[in-house]
């Protein structure tokens, strides 16, 4: 028996395919807010703008919604010039259009490099880290107490 180290042979990685590759080629970028999550797809096209398959107007009912969401595009001026296509799961409508905001903030910045900057500087790519407070035991809640009597 010989004690030769056997050779693993791995053979090469095909090239990947760049995330922002020119301004032809879809652009991914994933938003994140409290619990809420949302994937975001972008394209040239004519300005569709999706969620959950369903028009923008149809699934954030509130303006104030539709105005987070949509803010990136009108920052970039480029509302009018792609389609974006959104998959949003868990939180709530306030949190997912949040999460909307931060995921086209970061397609954006793989569609155009030189857009980054500028969305960088006016906080679009800054993740919002507030979360919900756990609640403590020996507690009602995460920072209310049990009512105290003295006697």
């Amino acid at each position: 028996m010989s004690t030769q180290p056997s050779v693993i042979v791995v053979p090469a990685a095909a090239p990947s395919a760049s995330r922002s590759a020119g301004n032809n080629s879809p652009s991914y970028g994933t938003g994140r807010r409290k619990e809420a999550i949302a994937r975001v797809f972008l394209r040239p096209g004519s300005g569709k703008f999706t969620v959950n398959g369903r028009p923008l107007e149809d699934y954030f009912k509130n303006s104030v919604w539709r105005l987070i969401a949509t803010e990136p595009l009108r920052f970039t001026e480029l509302e009018g010039k792609v389609d974006v296509s959104c998959t949003c799961r868990g939180g709530g409508t306030a949190g997912q259009a949040d999460a909307v905001r931060m995921g086209l903030s970061r397609a954006l910045s793989l569609h155009d490099t030189e857009l980054r900057p500028r969305l960088r500087k006016n906080g679009f790519l800054t993740r919002d880290s507030r979360m919900k407070e756990r609640k403590k035991y020996g507690q009602k809640g995460a920072r209310k107490r049990f009512q105290y009597s003295k006697r």
